[in-house]
C-alpha cells in the first residue's frame, strides 16, 4: 500500500532538469519531521515548507499495488502521447519517497515508459532502477548515499554545510538559498541576503552552482 499526498503535472522548477515537464508524485510521510508545527523545532529538519501529511492533495490517495500507483501517475501525463521523442518523467518526492518507493512501483512506472527521478534526503539507499537521483541532506541526519546525479543543499545549515559532503560523488552540485517557512516570502531583503551568500560561496568554491526555485519565481505548482 502506497500513501500519496498528491500527484500533479507541471514543470520541474530546479536543478539539472529545470523547465522539463514532469509528473510529480509526492509520497506522504518523512523520517526527519512529522509535518506537524508542534514538532518542527525538535526535528532534524526544521525548515521544510512542504505539506506531505495525509493523502488529501490533488491526485492523492492510497494505492494498493505498484500498478495502481503507476496508472494514477500515467493519467496525469498529457494526452499528446504520440510524441514518442519525449520520454515521460515522473519525479518521486515527499516527504521522503524512499520510505515507500519499492521495486514493484519502480517496475510498474518503467512499464508505463516513465523515466524515474527521486528527490531524497539521502538517509535511505537508492534502489536499483532509479534513473535520476537528487540527494538533499538535512541537518544532522546521516547520509548513506555516496553517489548521485545531483547533490542539492539548502544553504546555510550549520550542521550540513557543503564541505561536509565533499566525499559524495555527483554530476551536479547545487546550493539553494533557504526559504524560511516562518518568514513572509515577500521579504526581499532577507531573500536577497541569503541568495548573495550562496552566490559568494559558489564563486569561492566553483564546484557548486546557484540553484533557484524557478517554479516559485514564475508562480507555478
Amino acid at each position: 500500500m502506497y500513501s500519496v499526498k498528491e500527484i500533479f503535472y507541471t514543470l520541474q522548477g530546479e536543478g539539472a532538469n529545470v523547465g522539463r515537464p514532469a509528473v510529480f508524485c509526492r509520497f506522504s510521510g518523512c523520517n526527519l519531521w512529522s509535518g506537524l508545527e508542534k514538532d518542527r523545532a525538535s526535528s532534524i529538519c526544521t525548515f521544510c515548507d512542504t505539506d506531505f501529511r495525509g493523502t488529501d492533495g490533488e491526485g492523492g490517495g492510497k494505492f494498493k499495488t505498484g500498478e495502481d500507483l503507476a496508472a494514477a501517475v500515467w493519467e496525469k501525463w498529457p494526452n499528446n502521447r504520440e510524441d514518442s521523442a519525449c520520454r515521460p518523467l515522473v519525479v518521486c518526492t515527499g516527504g521522503e519517497p524512499l520510505l515507500q518507493l519499492d521495486d514493484a512501483a519502480i517496475k510498474a512506472l518503467h512499464n508505463c515508459g516513465f523515466e524515474i527521478a527521486i528527490e531524497t534526503n539521502g538517509t535511505k539507499p537508492i534502489p536499483e532502477g532509479i534513473d535520476w537521483s537528487v540527494v538533499s541532506p538535512k541537518g544532522t541526519a546521516e547520509v548513506v548515499v555516496k553517489e548521485c546525479d545531483e547533490l542539492k543543499l539548502v544553504y546555510p545549515q550549520p550542521e550540513a554545510m557543503p564541505e561536509k559532503f565533499a566525499h559524495i560523488k555527483a554530476s551536479h552540485y547545487y546550493l539553494s538559498p533557504m526559504a524560511d517557512p516562518h518568514r513572509d516570502s515577500a521579504d526581499s531583503l532577507y531573500r536577497d541576503k541569503l541568495t548573495r551568500e550562496v552566490i559568494d560561496y559558489c564563486l569561492n568554491y566553483p564546484r557548486w552552482r546557484l540553484n533557484l526555485q524557478t517554479h516559485k519565481i514564475v508562480n507555478i505548482a
